[in-house]
């Protein structure tokens, strides 16, 4: 038993060093150089540059829809893409381009609120990207008045 063992053993090492290759022999040089091109174009991302990422509607009575259109600029090195936009809240939904933005060009993202809730609402809507950081944040705020004859909650302590 021992022997059969060993005769296994010694037949896998021999049968795994000799297929033993020299490996540099075997690299393409016109790929080394086409892989030093992807490499060195993997270090270029997009930037995504708004004018402003914060837009803030002032005072408005609820159920008023308004909209904002946010302006960015991609100042980066790659074409930028927009994944997908989405809001905190049903209640705020973006629209935005689906082609890319070579760089140095401008695009738009159309922000709509509904004017939901009551008082001082703030909303963000969250980007993806491939930008290096991956997602970018727009913010948008109001202060909402509430309908003729709406009822303000009325907070109570609690003993």
């Amino acid at each position: 038993m021992k022997k059969s063992v060993l005769l296994v053993a010694l037949i896998s090492v021999f049968t795994f060093s000799s297929c033993k290759d020299n490996a540099a022999d075997k690299v393409n040089e016109e790929n080394v150089a086409t892989a030093e091109a992807r490499d060195a174009e993997s270090g270029k991302f997009p930037v995504m540059s708004f004018e402003k990422s914060q837009h803030d509607f002032g005072t408005i009575d609820q159920g008023t829809n308004v909209e904002h259109v946010f302006k960015f600029t991609n100042t980066g090195e790659a074409p930028l893409m927009i994944v997908n936009a989405k809001s905190s809240c049903g209640c705020t939904v973006p629209e935005y381009t689906k082609e890319p933005v070579a760089p140095g060009d401008s695009g738009e993202l159309l922000v709509k609120f509904n004017g939901s809730g009551q008082n001082q609402v703030s909303k963000t809507v969250t980007i993806t990207t491939n930008t290096k950081a991956g997602k970018e944040t727009l913010t948008i705020k109001a202060f909402v008045n509430p309908k003729a004859g709406a009822q303000t909650p009325v907070k109570t302590p609690t003993s």
